[in-house]
């Protein structure tokens, strides 16, 4: 289950800073730049599985402290840039908990397998017609 906003705002913390890029005299002056760390772990929201769920497909997004970052700077606003980490936040949680079906593996129709040997058999006629002919 996905948790709502008040409740991802009261575990993640944000860090500010000046953005790069355009901008001029804004960018020089302002921090805009937000970057959102959430711990999986603090998330009492979510169940032990899910957590290990989160954990096995994010292994690569998540530092040696098990934190995740998310960082925005498109935005000249740093409030707007805060509700961007977090939505992104949302979005990335929501892939993560997600659960992939599993396969079911399924036969061969036999007109296909028919068909793919009609076309075996033309590509060898095909090659044939190209060799030398043999006069022995």
């Amino acid at each position: 289950m996905l948790p709502d906003q008040s409740d991802i705002l009261k575990v993640v913390s944000f860090k500010t800073s000046r953005s790069g890029g355009k901008g001029g005299q804004n960018v020089n002056k302002v921090s805009s730049k937000v970057e959102l760390v959430f711990n999986i772990e603090d998330a009492h929201f979510f169940t032990e599985e899910e957590k290990f769920r989160l954990k096995e497909k994010m292994s690569s997004r998540l530092d040696n402290e098990g934190l995740l970052h998310v960082v925005s700077q498109e935005d000249r606003s740093q409030l707007l840039n805060k509700q961007r980490t977090v939505l992104k936040l949302i979005a990335i949680l929501k892939a993560g908990l997600e659960v992939q079906k599993t396969r079911k593996p399924t036969k061969i129709p036999k007109s296909v397998k028919e068909k793919r040997l009609a076309n075996k058999s033309l590509l060898a006629q095909k090659k044939e017609g190209r060799r030398k002919p043999n006069f022995d």
